[in-house]
């Protein structure tokens, strides 16, 4: 009999994952075996030859769950742009343009941020949300106040969620509102480099759960010397960065009337493009840009729900996904109220079927499209796990041998939710689209992230 002591625990489970893009993989009664350290020690198909002795020597040693009928084991969901402290004003004030809706809605209220009290239970509550619809992993701008935001930190530290967690940095007081704006750079960089510091610092977070990342704002609210300070962080301490990247015509315009460059050639003169950038929404990009997008192995955030309310146009997922560029999804909290990622997925391929046929009925069916442009829900899985874990450069996203277990169990029953299956004509691809169109928070009931059980 094996012995199987460095295990911890081990799952018998329907299992769906994306290894490949474009690709997935449906795998019944999966067998994977958790060790000590939350990594995946080892996995069996039930075709596998030591399938059933592997099986009965985990019952033997009481460490096997199996999952019901009706469960589905899945990676962990990954958010690569997300304001936690917009959350309060998630599905307010949509129907304003980008500027008006930062300076009368977002300013005021990140401001607030460098009052404890006011952060602690907001915070909480957005890290518990995002890791109840089953975010495994989440990319988070916080604000400009340091202690607040290594408060973010410590909160997702607790709650056991992998974090990637920024403070703002924005000191150009020609963009910024005066009351929301880091007006001396050396301190601002006193307190960037405090908290990479404290958040490594973290008790318990040796194995870097939770790390810190280099955020500018974006182009229009840093000057260029505080850009060029945060670039050399990067390269300095080897971090994630994370920024918006050409959302709106009027941050590209911005970059081109001030800088003669596009956001990305600004961003690379800096040094803050790495293998870990996250370059959120990457609407208005040029050859040149995805060319050095896929040199410095940087990725985008897509967030095509905000896009749909502040970025002017639609992404070309498609064409970035056929060059390929790293691309995975952005829930934007709170340029777009949901905080899923199954909706983001879902958004995603919505988005890219009105790209494909158009909207102007005064054009011919074959005038008023971009053809070939859509992405399909396999895509979109692929986008929300493997893609997003790959920009992060994570040991994630994939549910295979020597990758962290971050996963979770999405049900379906006819008494929570509306995700219904009916196991004698829904093929695996047919449970998979489902999920991603129907899939709530009701239906997340098990959520791992290291091989701990996070869900409460």
């Amino acid at each position: 009999m094996h012995a199987f002591h460095d295990i911890q625990f081990a799952l018998q489970a329907d299992t769906f994952h994306a290894p490949v893009k474009g690709q997935f993989a449906f795998h019944p009664d999966f067998l994977l075996l958790i060790n000590i350290d939350g990594d995946i020690a080892a996995t069996y198909t039930s075709d596998h030859p030591h399938y059933a002795d592997v099986r009965q020597t985990l019952v033997a040693q009481d460490k096997l769950k199996v999952l019901e009928k009706g469960q589905y084991l899945m990676p962990g969901l990954v958010d690569l742009h997300c304001h936690a402290p917009q959350w309060p004003q998630a599905g307010k004030g949509l129907d304003l343009p980008l500027y008006d809706w930062l300076q009368n809605y977002t300013f005021p209220l990140e401001n607030r941020y460098q009052d404890l009290a006011f952060a602690a239970p907001i915070y909480q509550d957005v890290t518990r949300t995002l890791l109840a619809n089953g975010t495994t992993s989440a990319v988070y701008f916080a604000s400009i106040d340091r202690a607040a935001t290594e408060l973010l930190a410590q909160q997702c530290m607790d709650l056991g969620q992998r974090a990637y967690v920024g403070k703002i940095n924005m000191d150009n007081t020609e963009q910024c509102p005066p009351y929301y704006c880091e007006q001396n750079i050396t301190a601002a960089l006193d307190d960037t480099d405090a908290f990479i510091h404290n958040v490594l610092a973290i008790k318990g977070n040796e194995n870097r759960l939770v790390q810190p990342v280099i955020t500018p704002r974006f182009v229009p609210s840093c000057t260029p010397d505080m850009l060029n300070q945060l670039g050399k962080r990067v390269q300095q301490y080897d971090l994630h960065m994370q920024t918006h990247c050409s959302e709106s015509d009027w941050a590209r315009d911005y970059a081109k009337q001030h800088y003669g460059k596009t956001d990305v050639q600004i961003y690379a003169d800096a040094g803050l493009l790495n293998h870990k950038s996250v370059l959120a929404h990457s609407i208005f990009l040029t050859e040149e840009d995805v060319s050095m997008i896929k040199a410095y192995r940087a990725g985008i955030g897509h967030c095509p729900l905000s896009n749909m309310f502040f970025a002017n146009a639609a992404m070309q997922t498609r064409e970035l996904l056929d060059s390929g560029v790293q691309i995975g999804l952005g829930s934007d909290i709170a340029g777009a109220p949901s905080p899923s990622i199954f909706r983001a997925a879902f958004d995603a391929v919505s988005h890219s079927r009105v790209r494909e046929e158009g909207v102007d009925v005064r054009l011919s069916a074959g005038q008023r499209g971009t053809a070939n442009a859509r992405i399909s829900f396999v895509e979109a899985f692929w986008m929300a796990t493997a893609g997003g874990a790959s920009v992060l450069d994570a040991n994630t996203g994939i549910l295979e041998t020597g990758r962290h277990f971050d996963a979770i169990v999405i049900e379906a029953n006819t008494t929570i939710g509306n995700l219904r299956i009916w196991p004698e004509f829904d093929t695996p691809r047919d449970i998979l689209e489902k999920i991603i169109c129907l899939a709530q928070k009701e239906n997340v009931k098990r959520v791992w992230v290291q091989g701990k059980d996070v869900l409460r």
